[in-house]
């Protein structure tokens, strides 16, 4: 990938030498350089805002569900039906990002499904149905929010630092959706 970059530089380069004349061809090549320097830093920066907007989400309801387990505003069967609603958000990322790229119509999607989750959880932890956080499905779903809400959050720092590319965030996305899948089908077997 860098030497077709520098390839392209260089032949830039070469027109505007002969377009230019009288500049030295250093000068054009730091200029050159140093517009797509300033070009890949404001990409970067729109790849980790269009992502990472949808992952911040992501924890922050993560972390609401976790905080209506342990105050007892949710029950542990209101709990378990929203984190499938947070599994079908993951498995829609997975799926909006695993060619790379992130439409704005699969984003307007993502944000429809992230506000009724969010609508759903409201609703849920203001019902007047009272769970028992202390109780033991309680807390293996609480262990199991937090774990989310954890792994959410280093997929998140990992999209912000720029370390993780669409299709990584898309598996690593996918993964956490095949997780909660699995944590509710073991716990409607206890």
């Amino acid at each position: 990938m860098r030497s077709v970059i520098a390839r392209g530089a260089r032949r830039v380069t070469k027109c505007i030498v002969r377009l230019a004349g009288d500049l030295s061809e250093t000068t054009i090549n730091r200029k050159t350089c140093l517009a797509a320097a300033v070009a890949l830093a404001l990409c970067a920066g729109a790849y980790a805002q269009t992502t990472g907007s949808e992952v911040q989400r992501n924890v922050d309801q993560q972390q609401r569900i976790e905080n209506g387990l342990q105050s007892g505003q949710l029950s542990t069967g209101e709990a378990s039906k929203l984190e499938s609603g947070e599994a079908k958000i993951d498995r829609m990322e997975k799926n909006a990002l695993k060619d790379g790229t992130l439409s704005p119509a699969e984003k307007a999607r993502i944000q429809n499904a992230q506000n009724a989750q969010s609508r759903a959880i409201s609703g849920d932890k203001h019902h007047g149905v009272a769970g028992n956080p202390a109780s033991a499905s309680s807390q293996r779903m609480q262990a199991d929010v937090k774990r989310n809400v954890n792994q959410q959050a280093r997929i998140k720092e990992g999209v912000s630092a720029g370390a993780l590319t669409h299709k990584e965030t898309a598996t690593l996305e996918g993964g956490q959706a095949r997780v909660a899948r699995l944590a509710k089908s073991s716990a409607s077997r206890c």
